[in-house]
């Protein structure tokens, strides 16, 4: 299981990442994080609101009414232009950051060069 330690930095970029195709909930958010990750990681409620919020005082989300499929009236969140936008740069930021990192898991793997 990752440590929710590790996966802190990048909550919001999976959160974005999940409503560029199209709004959802929190609940709901909850559980495609869930199905997505299987076993290697389970995300607390409170740490999805947070991240929800805080990316509702960026802007990088929109908050609106609904309602749930089941008829439950929801708070439903959409990606904005902005978050969009962000979403692109952190997902950079994500590429080179694991690139570097496996640099140097990899090194280690095989044992280095010095």
């Amino acid at each position: 299981m990752i440590s929710a330690d590790a996966i802190r930095g990048y909550v919001d970029l999976m959160v974005l990442s999940l409503l560029r195709p199209g709004p959802s909930y929190a609940y709901e958010l909850a559980q495609r994080i869930g199905a997505m990750a299987g076993d290697e990681y389970s995300i607390k409620q409170t740490t999805l609101y947070s991240a929800v919020k805080r990316l509702e005082a960026g802007g990088l989300v929109d908050a609106f009414p609904g309602t749930s499929p089941s008829g439950k009236p929801r708070t439903y969140y959409r990606i904005t232009e902005p978050g969009l936008e962000h979403l692109s740069l952190k997902a950079q930021e994500w590429r080179a950051t694991k690139s570097l990192v496996d640099r140097f898991v990899d090194e280690n793997a095989e044992g280095g060069t010095s």
